[in-house]
């Protein structure tokens, strides 16, 4: 492969702002909720880049063959794979695609195919257009696309701050994260946060049944967080982290009085015994020099973020923290929540679903619809 923009590339990043700016010169896309894909094609050969320089190739084989019909033959496109269903864009089954076992890969890839979103163009044929403004590179994008459909597609663009502002606002049922904004003559540079995103935000009162430990040692790394349901079953929705230094510190010793004889009785303690038990599986393991095993288990590795632990310390579910989260995917905090303040004056047993709002279902395709992108 030979290429004037190679790989790795570090993709264009965004700041987060509360609301959808209107000043002048800028340009907004819905901003999709997906795995941040760079596709290099020098004819035959593609490859997928991620954000974080791991390569997704052999997790998408479904996406090389469309690529190769509707992309230019030697061309760098950045963009993002998304999984669509009748029901919105599906993160849980995208997160799923990342399997180990090349079978696995291959069953998934024809059970929940995915899709490539492009929306800018840093390469075409021995161009290298990353010093050019994004009108530019919006214009030849749009012209060596043509009108793509299916498999590959041209994500719709608008100059109208009111359009925006109904994409964010109407497209949030599907999955959307909100509205991206970019200024028409921003050049594309890497691994710098120039753009703008706006993003859903709202709170939740949450128990507060765990923690994980910092990277460092020294402090309290994440809250684990939980909702009861209907039947009164305390599910893990997700964490609250982003904690300062002295923040994590001060959390140990509020939290201490609530590890005392914390797995007694408590709703998660199955999870806690598998953890165990996985922990001194993979001590016997590696004393007898073993490897661990496959399969993903509370506490294990994550494909994704191998080097990352997940094991978790539990407490008792008696205190409540208001946490602000963006959305919920599957029953869970789509990202990671952040603290707001504990409630003192909440019992566990209000912190429920219902409490959250409920976005409306909207129809994918209708997004293409309402703007024809060009």
């Amino acid at each position: 492969m030979e290429l004037p923009v190679m790989p790795p590339v570090r993709p264009m990043l965004a700041k987060a702002v509360h609301e959808v700016p209107r000043d002048p010169g800028l340009v907004y896309e819905p901003k999709w909720d997906g795995f941040r894909c760079v596709v290099f094609r020098d004819g035959d050969e593609v490859e997928l880049g991620s954000r974080n320089d791991r390569p997704l190739t052999r997790y998408f084989p479904e996406l090389l063959a469309p690529l190769r019909t509707a992309l230019p033959e030697r061309c760098v496109v950045d963009g993002e794979i998304v999984v669509a269903t009748d029901g919105g864009l599906d993160f849980d089954a995208l997160q799923n695609r990342l399997h180990p076992a090349a079978s696995r890969v291959r069953k998934l890839a024809g059970e929940t195919p995915a899709s490539f979103v492009a929306f800018d163009l840093l390469a075409l044929g021995d161009r290298d257009l990353t010093g050019e403004p994004f009108h530019e590179r919006r214009r030849l994008l749009a012209g060596a696309l043509g009108d793509v459909t299916g498999t590959v597609l041209l994500t719709p663009v608008t100059d109208d701050p009111d359009v925006a502002q109904d994409w964010f606002t109407r497209f949030e049922g599907a999955g959307f994260d909100g509205v991206m904004a970019k200024p028409v003559d921003l050049p594309y540079e890497q691994d710098k946060r120039v753009m703008v995103k706006v993003k859903h935000e709202r709170t939740a009162d949450c128990v507060v049944a765990g923690f994980r430990w910092h990277k460092d040692g020294q402090g309290v790394g994440s809250l684990l967080l939980g909702l009861y349901d209907d039947e009164g079953v305390l599910h893990h929705v997700g964490v609250a982290s982003s904690f300062t230094a002295a923040r994590r510190r001060d959390l140990v010793d509020e939290l201490a009085p609530l590890r005392e004889n914390a797995l007694e009785g408590h709703p998660w303690r199955p999870w806690a015994d598998a953890q165990a038990e996985a922990q001194a599986q993979a001590q016997a393991q590696a004393q007898a020099g073993a490897g661990t095993g496959g399969g993903r288990r509370p506490g294990a590795q994550s494909r994704w973020a191998p080097d990352k632990d997940l094991t978790w310390e539990p407490l008792r579910p008696e205190l409540v923290a208001e946490v602000r989260y963006e959305h919920l995917l599957s029953g869970r905090f789509r990202h990671g929540g952040r603290l707001v303040r504990f409630r003192p004056d909440r019992s566990p047993q209000s912190c429920t679903y219902a409490q959250l709002e409920q976005v409306a279902p909207a129809e994918l395709a209708a997004l293409f619809n309402a703007e024809p992108g060009r």
